[in-house]
């Protein structure tokens, strides 16, 4: 993305809000779960909407964001009421040189204590792919989608490889649209630090892990719907998958050859083609 294409702060908060109610159309965040994190890796004028600023230790260094802000939401606030209030529910992290403080922007309607629990995900995935890819946009979004949350419970599902298998065989678009897959994490403490080194690994390969018996974090270089869309895919698949155990697994899905016959058609590079 170059400079004359970045997007304005206003249209970055319009997305998110945007993000968010769709998240909670598709049932991936009841309450005050999930949380939306965008990184701009350009100058932004946070006074208007953030004008009250106090500083802040990171929860972990993250030098490769240097200068540069994180918008993020806070703890507790429903992502469906972003859309009609993101000054309450926002707050702009401006991170200082060295990487290890920063200045927390929020606005006079804010209603959070503090920053997202998961806050240190989110920083830990955009220090890591700035770092190793010189982004200067990526977004994040954690949500708890039903169907993927409810086979993660069944051991059987709970492993990478056999995951993929299944859900990605109920849409020719799923090949298409997660060409990495869905990465499968163990369960883990939510907001721990093994946690967060995981997740980080884990969207290394692929744009969209799943925390066994919790929920999704998905990333986008591209804008914060797209990284919303993987997971309305992935949910998807899994609503299918779940469907078929209800029916006591009795529909075909996509055959493997099927599978590769798109991935060819649409030239995508697939392990899981």
């Amino acid at each position: 993305m170059s400079r004359n294409e970045h997007p304005s702060l206003d249209d970055i908060i319009t997305s998110m809000g945007v993000a968010g109610h769709r998240i909670c159309e598709i049932d991936a965040s009841e309450a005050g779960a999930g949380n939306i994190s965008v990184y701009l890796g350009w100058d932004v004028d946070l006074d208007e909407r953030f004008p009250i600023a106090e500083e802040i230790v990171l929860p972990l260094p993250a030098p490769a964001l240097a200068g540069h802000t994180v918008l993020s939401t806070g703890s507790g606030r429903r992502l469906r009421q972003i859309k009609d209030d993101p000054e309450a529910a926002i707050g702009a992290v401006q991170v200082h040189e060295g990487g290890e403080k920063a200045t927390l922007r929020t606005s006079p309607r804010r209603q959070f204590e503090k920053l997202t629990s998961e806050f240190n995900s989110h920083l830990a995935v955009h220090q890591d792919q700035v770092a190793a890819r010189g982004l200067d946009f990526q977004a994040v979004v954690h949500a708890q989608p039903p169907h993927l949350t409810y086979l993660s419970h069944l051991p059987a599902y709970r492993d990478t490889a056999a995951m993929n298998a299944k859900i990605l065989r109920w849409e020719p678009e799923a090949i298409v649209s997660l060409p990495a897959g869905i990465g499968v994490l163990e369960f883990m403490i939510p907001g721990s630090a093994e946690l967060m080194a995981a997740n980080v690994a884990g969207l290394r390969e692929h744009e969209i892990v799943l925390w066994s018996k919790h929920g999704t974090m998905s990333r986008s270089d591209l804008s914060v719907t797209r990284a919303v869309d993987r997971v309305e895919y992935a949910e998807t698949g899994a609503k299918y998958e779940y469907m078929d155990i209800v029916a006591g697994g009795r529909a075909q899905g996509l055959t493997k050859p099927e599978i590769s016959s798109v991935a060819r058609e649409f030239d995508i590079e697939s392990p899981w083609a």
